[in-house]
Parts: structure tokens; sequence; C-alpha cells
């Protein structure tokens, strides 16, 4: 597994508008064929899996089958750690190397180290991970969040609001198979042995080739694709784009936690997930209910979105904001066989 602390000589540069619209197409539908990629861009079949393999090796991005922890009946929590500030960077790089952590992030000038961690257990039980964390020297204060519902992020990403393809594009790239409401859908899904490998090496590549998840399960290449899609029309599985942290992020990243008016919470929530600067945004429990991540060009522009913007959202009470210094970890594998206790 490969963390943001370990990569290679990182990517300075932005992408290129073609590279855009590629990103743009992937994140719609990762799983789709470079033919119809080609036909919805306009270039061959080989020019978009060249663009691909070029973006793939130079590890400016990735496509990654990951997993709804809701329909598995899992949970997905932010964990926030502060600490003396010259502990935050092994700390951490420990949560960073951990299999049930995604997203680690330092924040608040390097006083505070933020994860989501996922965990399976009855009810909303802590995870592992922050009973053990108060132990360690140096750390001052533990919390944790538990994510309830999810307003924007998952399957759909900053590139959605500000990729460059056409309405007529993102028709046509839009995957077929329509997923179940998570708001709506029966009890977790259960999964078999198969399914669980299948979703491992999804985790890893998402657009391995049918024919490499085949030989890996054992089972047949018609039913490899018939297993997908039915993981992704039961809400399961779903494709994301992950981006090297130098290539797409602004330059004014923050994590923001807002206090609402539980009664206007879900108004809250839909609102500031249309915000074209929000990349995620969910309820969560905890005195800050809301929590959102949010990108910006500049500190002008963050002062002129929190009093102008964000000010004016329904049954707002308080604010927080926690500048994002560096990224340490994107969304990596997790086998939902794992009992989500790492060994970091």
């Amino acid at each position: 597994m490969t963390t943001y602390l370990d990569s290679p000589d990182p990517v300075r540069h932005h992408l290129t508008e073609d590279d855009l619209a590629l990103a743009h197409a992937l994140q719609l539908n990762g799983h789709a064929s470079f033919t119809e990629i080609a036909a919805a861009l306009g270039v061959s079949d080989q020019t978009a899996a060249r663009r691909y393999t070029r973006l793939r090796t130079t590890g400016k991005l990735r496509v990654l089958g990951l997993t709804d922890p809701f329909r598995l009946g899992d949970l997905s929590w932010f964990v926030r750690v502060r600490s003396t500030p010259d502990a935050s960077a092994s700390i951490g790089a420990a949560l960073a190397r951990r299999t049930d952590t995604t997203w680690v992030s330092l924040t608040s000038g390097g006083t505070e180290t933020m994860a989501s961690v996922r965990s399976r257990g009855p009810g909303l039980e802590e995870p592992f991970l922050v009973r053990k964390l108060p132990r360690i020297p140096r750390v001052v204060d533990v919390s944790a969040h538990c994510v309830l519902h999810v307003f924007f992020g998952r399957d759909l990403g900053f590139i959605n609001k500000s990729g460059p393809l056409t309405d007529a594009q993102v028709a046509a790239l839009s995957p077929r198979t329509a997923g179940r409401s998570r708001t709506t859908a029966p009890g977790p899904v259960v999964l078999d042995a198969p399914d669980r490998l299948l979703l491992d090496l999804l985790a890893r590549d998402g657009r391995a080739p049918v024919g490499e998840l085949a030989a890996a399960t054992g089972l047949s290449e018609s039913t490899v694709r018939r297993r997908i899609n039915d993981l992704r029309g039961e809400g399961v599985l779903y494709f994301d784009v992950d981006y090297h942290p130098d290539v797409l992020h602004r330059k004014v990243r923050i994590a923001l936690w807002l206090e609402i008016d539980p009664a206007r919470l879900a108004e809250a929530g839909e609102s500031l997930a249309a915000h074209p600067a929000v990349t995620f945004a969910a309820a969560v429990t905890g005195a800050t209910n809301l929590y959102a991540n949010i990108q910006v060009d500049s500190p002008q522009l963050l002062y002129s979105y929190l009093t102008h913007t964000v000010s004016g959202l329904p049954g707002l009470r308080h604010t927080v904001t926690a500048p994002i210094h560096r990224t340490l970890k994107g969304p990596g594998p997790y086998s939902p066989s794992r009992d989500g206790t790492g060994g970091g």
C-alpha cells in the first residue's frame, strides 16, 4: 500500500486540459472502458488509454474501487488527535501506516492530526484506535466524530463541480446502473469470500482488467463483470479518482466544523454540499454536527466565503476552521474482511 509519505518524486505541476477531461470522465465512471471514454471525449481508444497510463504511472492520479461503509454495516469516523507540535509528524506517519485509516492530514499549525477511520462493531462503539491513542506520549486530546450521513463525497469529487466536460458528455459517461438509495436501502449487504477478494483487488486498482480479476478470484470473467455491476447496483461499490495532493488541490484547504440547529441540519448540509468550494460534506456526531472540506485559491477568498456564504447557512450557531497543511494519506485499500483495528 502506498501513502503520500512514501510516494516517489512529488508531482509539482497541474493537469493539462486534456488530462482534466480524462480525470472528469473517470470520476463519472471509473470503470468505463477506454472505448466508452474515448467516444465521449472525441479521441481514439489508444489516446485515452495512453493518457491514463501516463497519469497513473507518474503518480498523478489513480482510480480506486471503494466500498460504502453504510451498505456493509461498518462505521466511518473522523478522529482528531491534538498533540504537541513536535509529535504531530510522527503521529501522522503512524496513522497513515494503519489499514483502517484514510485521509490522514496535519492541521491547525501542526498541533492536530486528523484521520478518517473505518471500524466494524455494534452501535456507535468507538474504534480501537481512539482507546489506544491517549496512551501515546505528547498526545493532548483525542476526539471521535461518527459520520451519520454524507451530503457530498464518496463517488462525487471536486472535479464533478469544476470539470470541463459538457452536460452531454456527463450524460454519456454516467453509469447506467442506478444504485439503491442509501437512506432507504434495507440492511447491510452480506459479502462472500470471492466478493471480499474482488473488492480488495479493486481497492488497489479500480481499473484492473477483468481477466486479471478473474484469475485472482477464481471466478469466470462473466461472473466478475456481473458481480461488479451487482455490487455497484446495491450501493456497495463505487469508483473514485485519487489525486496526488500537489496536482489538483487549491492553495488554501480548510477543515470546517459547524454547529447547526438539529432541526436545520439536513437543509444546511444540502446547501453546503452545493457550494463550489466544498469537496466533502457530512453530518457527524458531536457539538459541531456538520463537517466539510473547503478549497479556495487565497486567504482573501476564504474570508469572503466564510463571511458571506457560510454565515448564511440555515441554523448556523458556531463555526470552527482548521487549516489543512499537509495530506499524508488519501483513500487506500480497505478489506471488509479485516477487523478494522489495523496494525500501526
